[in-house]
């Protein structure tokens, strides 16, 4: 068979034959005629839970906390999904990204109102004070140096280590400077004002204007400080109320998805109807993005073998997975039991399996985004053809997914199997998302904190993080005002379509797993992996073909010798005792 790629952005497209199609104009191919097709998942049996709704899972709360708490998070995530509306959205596994966009497009609206109003403030103070509120600009320079001084880096060096004990310095002694200066504005205030001036009228008229200052400084800064406690206080109801795990879940109750605009509602209704489709338009150089990291992949080649004197059954790639599916599907069933009941009752993430069929597509060459085959007919002609053909750009896999943790552990495994000259190669390509960062869940925390403090508490929270107001109010509009511009002059929404640049749920993502899901990660790929080594196994000698050679290797791979994760600056042995082993890493999340 000869496979053309796709056609690129201004090369006009070659007549490709039917048969030979692989790239998203193959849609009109129709499926081989002698190649039936997988028999498809069967749905889960009775009594089989199912899992969690993607808007209503625990992942998508957090993800929906984190647009409120991490501006640069926030932004990552609407220049992706909401500013750059040509591109297709990576798959949102286990979370719904139009509930996060929706949060986080309503968290920019609110703290793009907040940021006017007191970067108003403070232009006015300096207008009004007769430039006596610039000393307290002093304290907002030294923040915005503290925050270049500390950066972002790990803590993994002296140098960080030093940079940050800096920046705590230069931060605190920003804010007891703009405490000092309340103070004194205070001080100034207080007894000048109860103050009888009998000298020249020069002196006292000087003394006067000065008092006037003071005062006003006085009530600018305090007209400050009231909306950086206010912005605070939203944003405590919105996490511990709103966001609460006990609300989240009535997703028609959420205000983020009641008052969305009209932009908002189209973009949002478009991704919904994209994210989750068993047809993946990828970008060309990260096919998995949205998946998370490679973790452990293998492949493996054996030669097909007569297993006696009879002709063994001709054997393609739909009938192995086809053997493949009951076993893996069979892993929804509990064991059995003495106790019916305490079958009933086992709440192993296994019995929340997913499986399915899924067909990858480049982005490059589908004109524009609304253009994407994802009718059921398209989709059902693209996996009938990639099925058995082993194309490159255009490829089947057989797709299982286990969500733990209520989703924050998500494990993707694809399969792929290809007979091609008298040789079958198997690949089995795990790929795992790592909880939602951690600091997410310690901003609800520290929001439901915040609300039982006093209003002392309040009161000393906002004064201490008002120097920071000035900057944080800047930031934020210098942010929307580029994200506007770029929406209303890039013309990003008749530009070609494009695969997937971030995925939101590997942005939100952290890097280390704890013990207990390091357990888990194990047990799922390693049950999946026996399931699937067995529907092979099944496949091959059914047929009459010889299973020793594949058990050998199988059994090496199972035990931790052989694993390739990618060919790229890897080093490749040849023998029978090398061990092949690569660390992947270019998407975030925990290497292996």
């Amino acid at each position: 068979m000869t496979e053309q790629p796709p056609p690129r952005e201004g090369q006009r497209p070659e007549p490709i034959p039917p048969q030979a199609k692989d790239s998203p104009r193959g849609s009109d191919s129709p499926p081989p005629p002698d190649t039936p097709p997988p028999a498809p998942a069967s749905p889960p049996p009775s009594g089989v839970r199912g899992p969690v709704q993607p808007a209503a899972s625990e992942a998508t709360r957090l993800l929906c906390v984190g647009v409120h708490h991490d501006r640069a998070f926030r932004e990552a995530v609407i220049d992706e999904l909401y500013v750059h509306e040509e591109r297709f959205p990576a798959p949102s596994t286990g979370i719904d990204a139009g509930r996060v966009l929706s949060h986080a497009v309503r968290a920019r609206n609110q703290d793009v109102a907040w940021a006017a109003g007191i970067l108003g403030l403070w232009l006015l103070g300096l207008v009004v004070t007769g430039g006596l509120l610039i000393l307290a600009l002093f304290g907002s320079v030294g923040l915005v140096v503290a925050r270049w001084i500390r950066g972002t880096g790990p803590l993994d060096s002296g140098v960080a280590l030093a940079r940050r004990v800096v920046a705590f310095w230069v931060r605190w002694m920003s804010r007891l400077y703009f405490v000092y200066l309340l103070v004194i504005v205070l001080l100034f205030t207080v007894f000048l004002g109860g103050t009888t001036f009998s000298g020249g009228t020069l002196f006292s008229g000087t003394l006067t204007v000065a008092r006037l200052s003071a005062v006003l400084t006085l009530f600018v800064l305090g007209g400050i400080v009231a909306c950086v406690a206010l912005r605070r206080g939203q944003f405590d109801r919105v996490v511990s109320e709103e966001l609460s795990p006990a609300r989240f879940p009535h997703v028609s109750g959420d205000p983020a998805e009641t008052g969305a605009g009209e932009r908002l509602v189209r973009l949002r209704a478009r991704l919904r109807a994209e994210q989750h489709q068993p047809l993946v338009m990828y970008e060309e150089d990260w096919p998995f993005r949205g998946f998370g990291t490679p973790f452990r992949t293998w492949s493996l080649a054996i030669e097909l073998r007569p297993r006696g004197e009879a002709a063994p059954l001709p054997l393609d790639n739909g009938e192995i997975l086809r053997r493949i599916v009951p076993l893996v599907e069979a892993l929804r069933v509990p064991s059995p039991r003495r106790d019916p009941a305490v079958a009933g009752s086992v709440i192993d993430r296994l019995r929340e399996l997913r499986l399915d069929e899924c067909v990858f597509l480049p982005a490059d060459g589908i004109e524009f985004r609304d253009a994407a085959p994802y009718t059921p007919e398209a989709y059902e002609a693209h996996r009938a053809a990639a099925l058995e053909e082993g194309g490159e750009a255009r490829r089947h896999f057989l797709r299982i997914r286990v969500g733990g943790w209520d989703e924050e552990l998500v494990v993707t495994v694809f399969v792929r199997v290809h007979t091609q000259g008298g040789m079958l190669m198997a690949e089995f390509a795990p790929h795992v998302l790592q909880p939602v960062r951690r600091a997410y869940r310690l901003a609800e925390r520290d929001a439901r904190r915040h609300r039982a403090l006093n209003g002392v508490g309040h009161v000393a929270w906002a004064v201490v993080h008002t120097p920071a107001s000035f900057g944080h109010a800047v930031r934020t509009l210098g942010g929307w005002l580029r994200a506007e511009l770029l929406r209303l002059l890039a013309g990003y929404g008749g530009a070609p379509a494009e695969g997937p640049s971030v995925a939101v749920r590997e942005l939100g993502t952290d890097e280390d797993l704890s013990l207990f899901q390091e357990m888990d990660l194990a047990r799922y790929l390693k049950t999946i992996q026996d399931r699937v080594a067995g529907g092979v196994r099944t496949a091959l000698r059914e047929a009459g073909w010889a299973t020793d050679e594949f058990d050998q290797k199988i059994v090496h791979v199972a035990n931790g010798g052989v694993y390739i994760d990618s060919a790229k600056d890897s080093a490749i042995g040849i023998g029978d005792d090398n061990t092949i082993s690569h660390t992947t890493s270019g998407q975030g999340g925990r290497k292996k």
